[in-house]
């Protein structure tokens, strides 16, 4: 039996990055006292999410890794509290741009970093604007409490994502996220379609995942997005473990026996039954290898 406790948290995010940490800071110490020792912050959480309008202006958001002040913050924390952090934050290096994540380990030495793959583009969202491609591709990193891989926002609507990192042994999926309404449709509500993807991807995988998305209204001009929050944990079938609201900040905490689940992953038949030989056309962009 190998017992951890994950947490996901959630949160609003105002106009200073020394609040926002110390929110953030609150949330973590919330979430240990409740025995949590891998916990989830939402993504870039040290500001508003920036990325509803593109302004040259907010390049100056980005850091490099050394220097970000998250980090740096966190990785005391997680030696004090002996926990693992995965960090969100907006990464400068050289003339390059990403939305990474640093994984902290419960000693407070960063374990390394992710560049997240998948940018979307569209209205209030406008990702490549401010991002690069992540270049890292998929990793898992083996903390204290167990193998974890991480993807963040966008990287969550895609299973082949969720799929790699557990070929490459993830005991459990972590996903910072920011997401809310559509600034040019109202009507739109995506909370429903967007836990549906990540609890596919616990259940095809017979792996936990968590997510961490803020909430509160943020505007930029005449753009404005509500975050919707509903963060949650999910168990190996897909169950929802825990759930929060739209709009309360809060920490969800849930348990799972990691021992256990490699076990139902095996007697699943999962992964021995895999083809993946007939699988060569996820390859492609348009179904096509015969050029």
């Amino acid at each position: 039996m190998r017992n951890v406790k994950v947490a996901a948290t959630q949160m609003s995010c105002s106009g200073s990055i020394d609040e926002n940490i110390a929110k953030a800071d609150k949330l973590v110490r919330e979430a240990a006292a409740q025995g949590a020792q891998i916990i989830l912050l939402q993504e870039l959480f040290e500001t508003p999410y920036f990325c509803q309008k593109e302004k040259s202006d907010y390049y100056e958001y980005a850091t490099e890794l050394e220097q970000n002040k998250a980090v740096n913050h966190f990785r005391e924390v997680a030696k004090e509290l002996k926990v693992v952090l995965p960090i969100s934050f907006y990464e400068k290096k050289n003339y390059a741009r990403y939305n990474s994540l640093a994984v902290i380990d419960a000693d407070g030495s960063v374990l390394g970093k992710y560049r997240k793959s998948h940018i979307p583009d569209g209205p209030g969202y406008e990702e490549k604007f401010y991002f690069n491609p992540g270049d890292t591709g998929f990793k898992v990193w083996n903390t204290r409490y167990a193998k974890i891989g991480v993807g963040v926002c966008w990287d969550q609507w895609y299973p082949e994502a969720a799929r790699v990192m557990t070929l490459m042994g993830a005991e459990l999926l972590f996903y910072p996220t920011a997401i809310g309404s559509e600034p040019q449709d109202s009507s739109i509500d995506s909370k429903d379609h967007w836990q549906m993807c990540m609890l596919g991807h616990a259940a095809a995988n017979l792996i936990p995942v968590v997510a961490s998305n803020r909430i509160g209204r943020e505007e930029d001009e005449e753009s404005s997005i509500n975050f919707y929050g509903s963060s949650f944990i999910a168990g190996p079938q897909g169950n929802k473990i825990a759930e929060a609201g739209r709009g309360e900040e809060t920490v969800l905490v849930g348990e799972f026996d990691l021992d256990a689940l490699e076990t139902l992953r095996i007697e699943w038949g999962i992964f021995r039954d895999r083809r993946p030989e007939l699988y060569r056309l996820i390859a492609s962009y348009d179904g096509d290898l015969t050029f």
